[in-house]
């Protein structure tokens, strides 16, 4: 079957069509890594209320494309280099302050609009021709090579095992910060590793969703599975395993019918939202209890 025909009734042919292709192949290994990756640190972020610096982070590789585009690289390199350059500035400026909800906002805003600035700067300084700048926006699962999913598999194993290793301290600090600072936790230092690593999985989920639809695998995947159930580990492995879904049937309705792959993942991860959302309120009528996420007080340590 060709690319743009559309699904047929025969879905093992269905499969074998999407398989045949290296880059097909390499689009669903990219996808996957990349829905595993933000499906954790996404559940992170929505538990820390910190989707406006990943919105934020998502917008940087606007500038950083477009920096590279100028300088002769790869987009992937604008990515990672603007993304984390930028978690790191509002991290460092927030510092102790994320209490302060106002004055991050504010950091938070004036580092976006520095970087779409700068983004139109580059733009402008560039004398060559602009093509396929709608990849950059909405995202494509063309052109993925062997090398590109070998990068985002080492950031993505660098990035969770950094987290593995935090994530008990950094989840006592994202649910209580002022205990946790007066039992030694470092806060603040767990706070701008959390930037960074979540500057690392905006730049890959960019590459496959494009910039401006990042937010589709980092919330609606974490927001869906808090709303499903309250346990910690289960929460985060169905995060993941929802980004990945949602990656897969995108990737492959993508192929069939020929549209941007960033609109089908974005609509499915918006209904797989509304859907949680609706059994949620649904149960919440019916007299049961609403998610409240168990083990925090395994999370805390001893008294």
């Amino acid at each position: 079957m060709l690319a743009g025909t559309g699904l047929s009734p025969d879905l093992v042919s269905d499969f074998k069509a999407l398989t045949a292709y290296p880059f097909m192949v390499n689009a669903f290994e990219a996808g996957t890594i990349v829905a595993v990756m933000a499906g954790v640190i996404g559940w992170f972020m929505v538990l820390r209320r910190q989707t406006f610096a990943g919105h934020t982070l998502s917008l940087m590789a606007f500038p950083g494309a477009s920096a590279a585009l100028l300088l002769g690289l790869s987009a992937a390199a604008g990515f990672f280099v603007f993304s984390t350059a930028a978690a790191l500035v509002i991290g460092a400026a927030v510092g102790r302050s994320r209490s302060n909800r106002g004055q991050e906002s504010a950091v938070t805003g004036s580092v976006q609009a520095f970087g779409l600035a700068c983004g139109f700067l580059f733009l402008s300084l560039y004398s060559g021709v602009l093509a396929n700048y709608e990849t950059l926006l909405f995202g494509s699962f063309l052109g993925i090579t062997t090398s590109q999913v070998r990068v985002l598999a080492l950031v993505a194993v660098v990035a969770l095992a950094a987290l593995a290793f935090a994530g008990r301290p950094l989840l006592f600090a994202s649910v209580d910060e002022g205990v946790a600072r007066a039992r030694g936790v470092p806060a603040t230092a767990l706070g701008l590793g959390f930037l960074v690593l979540l500057g690392l999985a905006v730049a890959e989920t960019a590459q496959i969703t494009g910039a401006l639809l990042v937010f589709a695998l980092l919330v609606a995947p974490p927001a869906s599975a808090q709303l499903i159930t309250p346990r910690i580990g289960l929460s985060i492995a169905l995060s993941a395993l929802i980004g990945v879904l949602i990656t897969w049937v995108g990737l492959a309705l993508a192929y069939f019918y020929g549209d941007p792959v960033g609109f089908y993942i974005t609509t499915l991860a918006f209904a797989c939202y509304v859907i949680a959302r609706v059994a949620r309120a649904l149960r919440d009528r019916a007299g049961g209890r609403g998610p409240v996420l168990l083990g925090t007080r395994a999370a805390e340590g001893p008294a």
